[in-house]
């Protein structure tokens, strides 16, 4: 099968799932947002932000390192999974055990004394997510895609449907009738620690539903190759941390940065939070491509035309993110329902956010380069850079300008890493990049939505045939530079 055409497909079945599993537990933000005020929702992204930096330590890039020393045929791949595996179950368990000791301690520095038990039930989500990465990633390199798919989608349907048990039914119950049979289960002490408890039994029926992954896992473990794969993997860890600071210090920091009371920092919090989900198109689809991506990019770097085809990977891929993003924010008068009332006065972020994930995109095509050659270290000081300027810019721009200055620093942190990633790129690992037709559609993108803004803000044309007539002409205009060649099946 034509590489590009066996990329698309992989993506398709990662993206439907991603795209139906996510949309699912993205329903609970308009549960969240019409049921919680701003500050009760805060506390909860405030959690899942610190969640996505233990994340990142918790799985100790041993992902990318599966993938690479799989692929290398060093070892067998059993031998290589099994190795991988022992030692997440191990490093987890002892993070648990851990985490148990230290939960009121750690409880009392986030400034939720009365709720420690939020500590041990968001670790053991942690723990459960990490070692099922394992066994993802091989569901990922034997090209299990669909297996993937429903795992994911079934674990995300678990969530939901607790959360909604949980909020429309033992909630309102207890409102209505706290002796209620139904009410007498819903404990307000709890609060919106039920999204955790939801999240918790879903990680679990993961890990259940994974169980063929693990028969047999955890023999044939290899010291030696333990050593070369945390070699190879734990600067990835460096790159990952970076990346959660890039992507998600913004919520763990406005509590602290906003010049308000506690209370108020967690309603903008809160208000922040929500709008950043809007930017779920790109995120999804961002997802579903590194999904597919990475095995992909490894299993095609010995081909002698592997430049030629990374290169057209990223033109398409700009334009699909480029789509999203005027879909999006030129019908933003539709999707802003997708939040309550009282989350919308946060919207001006949400342009803002929508083309710095897609720098983000971008970035994680360019990001090849460290990924083919081993140089991982290289790639984690990229990382870094981008992180600095991350916390630079959160530090000058919250206090000053609140949550919006939270989402340029997104901005001004993937443009960074982007010119960084693409000129060491150009040294260690050349691709022929287009860049007159990434910069292009860039261009293209940005200069709908300032038309839009203007025919819709400056001459009051209603934003609907608006929004539709300049999507339609950005899809005519691809159509004409690159569709017709794709569709007479032209190499790219």
């Amino acid at each position: 099968m034509n590489p590009l055409k066996r990329l698309a497909s992989q993506t398709a079945v990662y993206g439907v799932s991603s795209v139906l599993g996510r949309f699912l537990n993205y329903l609970l933000v308009p549960l969240f947002t019409y049921t919680f005020a701003p500050a009760q929702y805060g506390v909860v992204a405030e959690f899942y932000a610190y969640m996505g930096f233990f994340a990142v330590l918790l799985t100790f890039g041993l992902e990318t390192g599966y993938f690479r020393f799989r692929a290398s045929g060093e070892q067998a791949p059993q031998v290589v999974y099994a190795t991988a595996l022992r030692f997440m179950v191990l490093a987890n368990l002892v993070f648990m055990l851990v985490a148990w000791f230290l939960r009121q301690p750690a409880a009392d520095l986030l400034r939720h004394p009365q709720h420690s038990e939020y500590i041990w039930w968001c670790a053991a989500i942690l723990a459960l997510d990490s070692i099922g990465a394992v066994a993802f990633a091989r569901l990922r390199a034997e090209n299990q895609a669909l297996r993937f798919a429903v795992i994911k989608v079934l674990e995300i349907a678990l969530n939901v449907g607790l959360n909604l048990v949980f909020i429309l039914g033992l909630r309102a119950a207890f409102e209505t009738d706290p002796a209620s049979l139904l009410g007498r289960l819903w404990d307000p002490a709890v609060g919106v620690g039920y999204v955790l408890i939801a999240n918790l039994a879903a990680s679990g029926l993961k890990i259940l539903m994974l169980a063929p992954q693990f028969k047999g896992g955890l023999r044939g473990f290899d010291g030696a190759l333990a050593r070369r794969l945390l070699r190879y993997s734990l600067p990835m860890v460096v790159i990952g941390l970076a990346g959660i600071v890039n992507e998600m210090l913004d919520r763990a920091a406005l509590k602290y940065l906003l010049p308000f009371d506690d209370a108020t920092n967690m309603a903008q919090l809160g208000i922040y939070s929500a709008c950043y989900k809007l930017s779920i198109l790109m995120t999804l689809f961002i997802q579903a491509f590194r999904y597919a991506g990475e095995p992909f990019f490894f299993a095609h770097a010995k081909r002698a035309d592997a430049g030629r085809t990374y290169a057209a990977v990223l033109n398409w891929f700009v334009i699909c993110c480029v789509f999203l993003f005027l879909l999006v924010t030129l019908f933003l008068d539709v999707f802003q329902y997708f939040v309550g009332a009282a989350y919308r006065e946060g919207l001006s972020v949400v342009p803002v956010l929508l083309f710095a994930n897609l720098l983000l995109g971008i970035y994680v095509n360019l990001s090849i380069w460290y990924k083919l050659t081993d140089r991982t270290l290289m790639g984690a000081w990229v990382s870094l850079i981008g992180a600095a300027i991350t916390v630079g810019v959160l530090l000058t721009l919250i206090p000053r300008y609140g949550y919006a200055g939270a989402a340029w620093a997104h901005l001004a942190c993937y443009s960074a890493m982007v010119l960084i990633s693409y000129v060491l790129g150009r040294r260690y690992y050349p691709v022929p990049y287009d860049l007159k037709r990434v910069f292009g559609y860039l261009a293209l993108g940005l200069g709908l939505y300032g038309l839009s803004r203007a025919m819709v803000g400056g001459l009051a044309w209603h934003p609907l045939p608006v929004g539709a007539s300049l999507l339609a002409l950005f899809l005519a205009l691809v159509f004409l530079i690159d569709g017709r060649a794709l569709i007479r099946r032209r190499p790219i």
